[in-house]
């Protein structure tokens, strides 16, 4: 019945909103399935294209994610195919149209569940699945079939909503299935919603939280979605990580990584030496703690057995790529000694080594650090090798940690 509730509201309110005209002028990207990003969380950076590369994009709505990795994909003359599975007809009506739109003939569209397919189907290199298992009636389950269809030595990116982000949300939901249940008809069921978002008081925590605003944006799809939907929880870390370990899974990496380390937030030596003290997964559950702010949890994962490691920045060959940026945006960046930003409400000030600048100019995705090294030495003589890979770990340290700076590998 939960998985019938689920498609009957996708089939009247396909979410998110997109409009396929929209595909001639821009490219919807995020996390995770990002191409550059899942070959440093899932492939230690050293994916060989060459092999060809299957994906499965679980739970894949109007096709965000489909479209950017067959883009992606397509882009870089890579073999791939991408299949978006999804409950929705009227979601993958869109999803077909945006990729008509880009003419990209690498995606399939199969309409199902993901605990309808079984590793009968093969086994998928890398599988997307955002949004989904929070609305499963078992999401235990959800996470077992993902972990069935992987490849060994695959990997899985996911999304699920972060409880504390999310605060207010669920006392709203709760308030309207008491004025207005399931059973009315939704066009009652969103006036309700709409009616009840007007008259709430500043003191709700619904009111007083920033990082939820599909109620705010105006859309039908996005308000039933937070608010009406008939299936959703959401997950602290330490929830989150007992699925995927019971799913024989294991974390690579959270999105953004530097938000999942409690000195992110602190400055006090002794605070930050305890809370180093802690397994990476107690330091991440801490971090959320202390943030606040996560209202969703983005992560990669490899199967358990999996040996693979994160890339290792100190290899000379190492090719450091930047994410969503390009060299010179990254060197305007830098300003007094450090890169400003903000992610999800929080301004943030990462100090930034002295050979920032000159660093980050040679990051155009060829050039490996052996090469950078070779063009900051020619204008600074005085620079070692030892000298710069401290001051480059110290730059992808801040940088990947808010994920602006990847690692591949040559494979040939």
């Amino acid at each position: 019945m939960a998985l019938e509730n689920l498609r009957a509201q996708y089939e009247a309110l396909p979410y998110p909103e997109r409009d396929p005209a929209d595909e001639g002028t821009r490219l919807i990207t995020g996390s995770p399935s990002n191409l550059w990003e899942l070959n440093h969380y899932v492939f230690g950076g050293a994916r060989d294209w060459t092999k060809g590369f299957r994906a499965l994009i679980a739970g894949g709505g109007t096709g965000d994610a489909a479209i950017m990795l067959a883009q992606q994909l397509a882009d870089a003359d890579i073999d791939g195919s991408v299949c978006h599975l999804d409950l929705s007809s009227a979601s993958q009506d869109i999803a077909r149209a945006r990729a008509k739109k880009r003419n990209l003939t690498n995606i399939e569209f199969r309409q199902a569940s993901l605990l309808d397919i079984g590793p009968s189907d093969g086994e998928y290199d890398y599988i997307d699945c955002c949004g989904v298992l929070h609305h499963l009636d078992d999401p235990s389950a959800g996470f077992a079939a993902l972990s069935a269809l992987l490849a060994d030595n695959g990997g899985i990116g996911l999304m699920v909503y972060g409880e504390l982000g999310r605060t207010g949300v669920y006392h709203i939901q709760d308030a309207l299935k008491s004025i207005c249940p399931e059973g009315e008809p939704i066009t009652d069921r969103l006036a309700a919603a709409r009616k009840l978002i007007g008259a709430l008081p500043q003191t709700n925590w619904l009111v007083r939280n920033p990082f939820v605003t599909d109620h705010l944006n105006g859309t039908d799809a996005g308000l039933f979605d937070l608010l009406l939907h008939s299936q959703d929880r959401a997950y602290l870390v330490s929830e989150l990580a007992t699925l995927i370990d019971s799913a024989g899974l294991r974390v690579t990496s959270f999105i953004e990584p530097g938000r999942y380390r409690p000195e992110f937030y602190l400055n006090d030596p002794t605070l930050i030496d305890r809370a180093k003290a802690q397994a990476p997964i107690e330091q991440a559950a801490l971090a959320e703690l202390i943030a606040g702010n996560m209202n969703v949890h983005i992560l990669y994962a490899v199967k358990s057995a999996n040996t693979i490691e994160l890339p290792d920045p100190m290899r000379k060959d190492a090719i450091p790529v930047l994410r969503d940026m390009l060299p010179e945006d990254g060197v305007k960046a830098v300003s007094n000694g450090h890169f400003a930003g903000r992610i999800n409400g929080l301004d943030i000030r990462l100090p930034m080594p002295a050979l920032a600048k000159a660093i980050i100019r040679q990051c155009d995705g060829t050039n490996n650090l052996e090469t950078i090294y070779e063009a900051v030495h020619a204008l600074r003589p005085d620079i070692d090798w030892p000298g710069f890979s401290r001051q480059f770990l110290n730059l992808y340290d801040a940088l990947n940690g808010i994920n602006r700076l990847l690692l591949k590998f040559p494979t040939d």
